[in-house]
């Protein structure tokens, strides 16, 4: 064998030795490809199941939603209905104050026509007061 021939040996063992190495990347990349297309079908569905139940939860939550809507929507009409209660309980306040008021002015009065000794009768200063502050 000729130094020709040896190198040329030598270069078609390493060429071999070459193919064979990309033969055994080749395998090992495909293998990863055909898991990497398993996990993409499953990530699929799964994506589609998670897609569809948040479609159920929307769908109910929107349902809840308009539920809520009607209650608020039933409070505010009956608490409005409460406002005439609360007018007329601060009416009948104003009304507790100023006969308050009335009284003692008549107790004032009454206690200093006492005082002077008036012989005037109690039933007349009564209405008399009462009058005069109908009047105010």
């Amino acid at each position: 064998m000729t130094g020709g021939e040896i190198a040329a040996l030598i270069a078609a063992i390493a060429f071999a030795v070459l193919v064979l190495g990309l033969v055994y990347v080749l395998f090992k990349v495909a293998k990863m490809v055909s898991e990497l297309n398993t996990t993409v079908e499953e990530a699929n569905k799964s994506l589609s199941t998670i897609t569809k139940d948040a479609d159920l939860l929307l769908i109910e939550v929107e349902g809840l939603l308009n539920k809520s809507n009607v209650t608020l929507d039933d409070v505010n009409g009956k608490l409005g209905l409460t406002d005439p209660l609360f007018k007329a309980v601060g009416d009948l306040g104003e009304s507790v104050s100023s006969l308050n008021h009335s009284t003692r002015n008549l107790s004032s009065h009454l206690a200093s026509v006492s005082k002077r000794g008036a012989s005037i009768g109690i039933a007349k200063k009564v209405g008399s007061t009462m009058s005069r502050d109908r009047r105010k």
